[in-house]
């Protein structure tokens, strides 16, 4: 394949993305169209269309053989055995799998001359993947994928949708521009639906998804995935070099059109951590209006607004403290961030600006206004709306005399270490070290209001957390 495009090629015919570079790997994210990379519902659904289609056309030469049996469902037979070899072939992951369920019952309705998409499908699906991972419900994947899923259904059973996209005689230029629309349309609401999922789980989303998705998927379903498919049967007898070239050329432009969507103004929206009632009342709103029929769902849009609103309100944290105590950020409210250590690497600075929401480059702690700073520590003061706050926090191992420590607590508001600090070390509100974070994981500060959220807040039934307090007390 053309230079650039080979690993991206791979990921599409196997799901292995370990060779995709980082820039492009970046680019995809960022303008919304990572999801090609992970087998899953294009992918299966290029598949199992191809093989109908193809299967289907093929018996329908042969009178002999229509008047005997049932094309669609041989057909439908045929596609159900491509979905789950292409399953088996990508090694059965779970999006794939969740894909490979939905491709089945969509050829089974298919077969009984029944509608395939419905709500009723949507909810099968999610059940049986439900009974063998229960825990896929917490994560993003199974929320984004059948979020997705129930929006494109939802909206092509409103009345006003199928009266747009309903078939028609009409000329080849309106059609067109009626199925561009359809796609488009479709495209919005999915983006509409997924952003605050994507929000809350990673405070990140595209805001061109939509339109970059309308270009890519037709070139993915109807270019790329048929010409790797007889890429790989010509690979048989060895012929199979052009049909890779031709494929690597579709994927250069959708590597083309990602980079140039990521290059452009406010290409990607991050926002701090929300409040989890605001994501609740969108997702209840959403239900309201996507599973009931009456007049009634239109109660839900409320609940989706006041959600949104709440997202967008979320203040930024003051401070964040990871929960060794080793790392430590301070944060503005126009996304500037500082950090303690420079030396924190690339996972903890991504978590830290994940939750900070922003995508600014840190400032060396050193050049940090209000902060003071030696080899061993630095006092920082923040100015909030109401007051200001002074905090001291220790950066390396070297032992500072008790007393010595004792009266720089006494000063300051907050302390933050990664050690066990004396009894006498007693700050104004709070002493945020190992004993403390230990028990609570790492912390947000947030002074304006003031408050503390502990990423243990909540968990502490839970039997791990049980586990390690009883271990602390034998201690």
């Amino acid at each position: 394949m053309p230079e650039g495009t080979g690993a991206i090629g791979a990921a599409l015919v196997t799901g292995d993305q370990g060779h995709i570079s980082e820039a492009d790997a970046q680019a995809m994210r960022n303008s919304g169209l990572a999801h090609l990379l992970s087998i899953s519902g294009l992918h299966v659904t290029a598949v199992v269309g191809f093989i109908f289609i193809s299967v289907g056309r093929l018996l329908a030469l042969s009178s002999w053989l229509a008047l005997r049996i049932s094309i669609p469902v041989a057909a439908a037979a045929a596609a159900a055995l491509g979905a789950l070899a292409c399953t088996l072939l990508t090694g059965a992951e779970v999006p794939t799998v969740r894909s490979c369920i939905a491709a089945l019952l969509i050829l089974v309705a298919l077969a009984m001359g029944r509608d395939a998409l419905t709500l009723r499908l949507v909810a099968f699906g999610a059940l049986v993947v439900l009974i063998f991972w229960p825990e896929a419900m917490a994560g993003p994947s199974f929320q984004l994928s059948f979020a997705a899923v129930a929006t494109i259904v939802i909206i092509h059973e409103m009345p006003v949708v199928m009266r747009f996209t309903q078939i028609r005689e009409e000329q080849v230029f309106f059609k067109i521009a009626r199925a561009i629309g359809s796609l488009i349309l479709t495209g919005i609401a999915i983006e509409v639906a997924l952003a605050p999922i994507a929000l809350f789980h990673f405070h990140k989303t595209g805001l061109y998804g939509a339109l970059a998705n309308v270009v890519v998927i037709p070139i993915t379903t109807f270019w790329i995935m048929p010409l790797e498919a007889c890429a790989l049967l010509l690979d048989l007898f060895g012929l199979g070099a052009p049909a890779w070239w031709l494929a690597g050329q579709g994927i250069y432009m959708i590597l083309a059109l990602a980079h140039a969507v990521n290059a452009l103004p406010g290409a990607v929206a991050m926002m701090p951590a929300m409040p989890l009632w605001a994501f609740a009342a969108f997702i209840g709103g959403g239900l309201v209006f996507g599973l009931l029929t009456t007049r009634v769902r239109y109660l839900g849009i409320p609940f989706c607004i006041i959600g949104v609103i709440a997202m967008i309100a979320a203040p930024r944290p003051d401070i964040l403290v990871t929960g060794d105590g080793k790392h430590m950020a301070f944060v503005r409210s126009d996304g500037q961030v500082a950090l303690l250590r420079g030396k924190a690497g690339d996972f903890v600075r991504s978590m830290i600006f994940e939750k900070a929401g922003s995508a600014e480059t840190a400032t060396p702690i050193e050049q940090w206004p209000g902060a003071v700073c030696t080899l061993d520590n630095c006092v920082v003061t923040i100015a909030s709306e109401k007051r200001s706050w002074t905090v001291l926090a220790t950066r390396t191992a070297n032992q500072v005399p008790a007393m010595e420590m004792a009266a720089a607590c006494k000063r300051v508001d907050i302390v933050v270490s990664d050690r066990w600090l004396p009894q006498s070390c007693r700050p104004k509100w709070i002493k945020a070290d190992r004993r403390l974070l230990e028990q609570s994981g790492g912390l947000a500060f947030y002074l304006n209001e003031p408050r503390i959220i502990g990423a243990n807040d909540g968990t502490h039934h839970m039997p791990w957390v049980q586990a390690r307090v009883g271990a602390a007390a034998v201690q």
